[in-house]
């Protein structure tokens, strides 16, 4: 079954400030384009070294995002797993106030201030993450690792034309200045698909409707030729023939730089037809794990078999078979004892109520956190 096309601390006031050469050689010269310089056609961006595409891109284990108070710490992230691996997608799906948005600005430590990341391991090809001091980091946020934002408006500084939020990550990262920066800002947002990047680079984010700043926002993350792009909602404010390219063009990136991408998104059709693993997450924790065919004919959890009853199938006529999910999520940092989505769940058991369940394998390509999967 393949449903139809159709949380949360949000990054701070503005855009991370881009930090100089993670591990991309420099330029010959300050101005000159990388892509030149590599040998490609200019206005593509040059990626790191390839590896081979079955080795781990990304890899998080037991990530961890807490919040210390007076005699005790609220944990808001909950020993989430994750891979990536190059030319892959993988998926995190689930409602809003999951902790989707949450881990995703953890793995590159954005979390708001005052919350903690810890993680058993958390690393980027062979760069430990975790261990990075926030000057090691600010050479990892931009280049290799990018992130388009769930909210562009508050992502983007409003003072600064976005012509030159984009120049600035250009000349920090690959030594861009001046006419050279601003052309490929113009080129950027041309492949971005906003009409007349020209003039458009010399507006400021209040001038921009929602849709034209998440295009302004996929072309910010895709100008250093990431390693991996962290996509948060990438879509949510386009119309269906513009989400259609921009998904085009993040596939193009991955077949020719060996992207990684890890989609974040509540559009399950998106999920369905863009990804090739899927978590889905429930009060911040990952409670099922599966590649996506398995994930969408054979889902193992309650909470999983609810979302997709959400979806209206494309064939129906009527709104019947929509199937709403009772009551709300709980707060991350106050779940109920046990599973915590049992006081939603239709398949409850006394033993869901008293005793929290481990994510585990219920085939190959499947695990899920309940202790009714695969009955």
């Amino acid at each position: 079954m393949r449903p139809a096309h159709g949380e949360t601390a949000e990054s701070e006031g503005a855009v991370p400030s881009p930090a100089p050469a993670g591990n991309d050689a420099a330029p010959a010269r300050s101005d000159a384009d990388p892509a030149e310089v590599a040998g490609m056609a200019p206005g593509v961006p040059v990626a790191s070294p390839p590896r081979a595409a079955d080795e781990p891109l990304l890899t998080a284990r037991e990530l961890c995002v807490t919040r210390a108070r007076p005699g005790a710490d609220d944990v808001f992230v909950h020993g989430v797993c994750l891979t990536v691996r190059r030319h892959q997608t993988v998926a995190i799906v689930g409602e809003s106030g999951s902790g989707k948005s949450l881990t995703a600005l953890a793995l590159t430590k954005l979390t708001p201030p005052g919350f903690r990341v810890t993680a058993e391991v958390l690393r980027l090809d062979d760069t430990d993450i975790a261990s990075l001091p926030e000057s090691g980091l600010r050479e990892i946020r931009g280049r290799r690792i990018s992130m388009v934002f769930q909210n562009p408006m508050s992502a983007l500084n409003p003072v600064i034309p976005v012509g030159r939020q984009i120049t600035q990550v250009l000349s920090r990262h690959k030594g861009l200045r001046g006419r050279r920066a601003r052309d490929r800002a113009v080129e950027l947002l041309n492949l971005v698909e906003v009409p007349d990047p020209a003039r458009r680079v010399r507006q400021y984010p209040f001038e921009m409707s929602g849709g034209m700043l998440q295009r302004v926002m996929i072309a910010m993350a895709l100008s250093c030729g990431p390693d991996l792009l962290i996509a948060d909602e990438p879509t949510t404010a386009l119309d269906t023939t513009l989400q259609a390219q921009i998904m085009e063009l993040l596939r193009q990136r991955q077949r020719d730089l060996g992207m990684g991408l890890l989609l974040i998104s509540h559009d399950l059709g998106l999920v369905a037809s863009e990804a090739d693993e899927v978590n889905v997450m429930y009060a911040g924790r990952v409670v099922e794990h599966a590649d996506v065919k398995t994930l969408f004919e054979s889902p193992a959890h309650p909470y999983t078999r609810a979302l997709l009853g959400t979806v209206r199938e494309i064939a129906s006529v009527t709104q019947n078979d929509l199937a709403p999910i009772p009551g709300a999520p709980p707060r991350l940092e106050q779940p109920p004892p046990g599973c915590p989505f049992a006081p939603r769940c239709p398949m409850v058991l006394d033993r869901c109520r008293a005793e929290l369940p481990e994510l585990r394998r219920i085939r190959d390509s499947q695990q899920a956190a309940c202790h009714r999967a695969g009955e």
